[in-house]
């Protein structure tokens, strides 16, 4: 799509949402838009059902972590001190044409936002990824539980804050004869690795 496209289809967004749009942008040749969580199904629906837009297909669905994001960075994006959001990537296969969506969580200790399974049946297991994995809370969900990590896995993997080495580590016990559970025993330690100098390139040691 070229950029007097994307412009218009920019201007369409714009009458069509109003005010609902806390942000819009285009970067990369693709139109992103974002909205708050209290408006994400009623943007949904209309971004789905309206005859300028129609995008009946729902290709991605991502959380995201901002917590390390630098207050420029955090500025450009409009997140206002708020940490998770939820990426939609959207297709309209009549119009020929792709969306981006950001919807930020208003909580950030306990983020939640609106299940859009009702709208795109396919975002079920998107959703469910991104609880497992980010841990948001997708309210009205109708299964929402951990779909990629182990059973009384403890956090959630992808959050900027979770330690590398993870909480706890799992191991077959040959007495019990069974997996058992049990804290991380690696010890996290800093490696510093060796750095040659351009000038001492080639030498050999003696």
């Amino acid at each position: 799509m070229n950029t007097i496209q994307n412009n218009n289809f920019a201007e369409a967004l714009t009458t069509i949402l109003g005010e609902k749009i806390v942000d819009l942008h285009v970067q990369y040749d693709e139109v992103t838009i974002a909205v708050d969580a209290t408006e994400v199904l009623t943007v949904c629906e209309i971004l789905r059902d309206d005859a300028a837009l129609r995008f009946d297909t729902l290709i991605d669905l991502c959380g995201i972590d901002y917590l390390t994001y630098g207050d420029e960075l955090s500025e450009k994006l409009s997140l206002k001190n708020k940490r998770f959001a939820v990426i939609y990537h959207l297709l309209s296969v009549e119009k020929n044409r792709r969306l981006r969506v950001r919807v930020l969580a208003d909580n950030n200790d306990f983020p939640v936002i609106d299940s859009v399974t009702d709208i795109w049946a396919v975002a079920n297991w998107f959703e469910r990824e991104a609880f497992d994995l980010y841990g948001i809370i997708f309210s009205n969900h109708p299964d929402l539980r951990r779909i990629l990590t182990d059973y009384g896995f403890i956090g959630n993997p992808f959050r900027k804050d979770f330690p590398i080495t993870g909480y706890v580590e799992m191991r077959y016990d040959e007495q019990q004869k069974r997996v058992i559970y049990q804290p991380v025993s690696i010890e996290p330690r800093e490696i510093t690795p060796l750095v040659r100098r351009e000038e001492f390139y080639g030498d050999c040691e003696t």
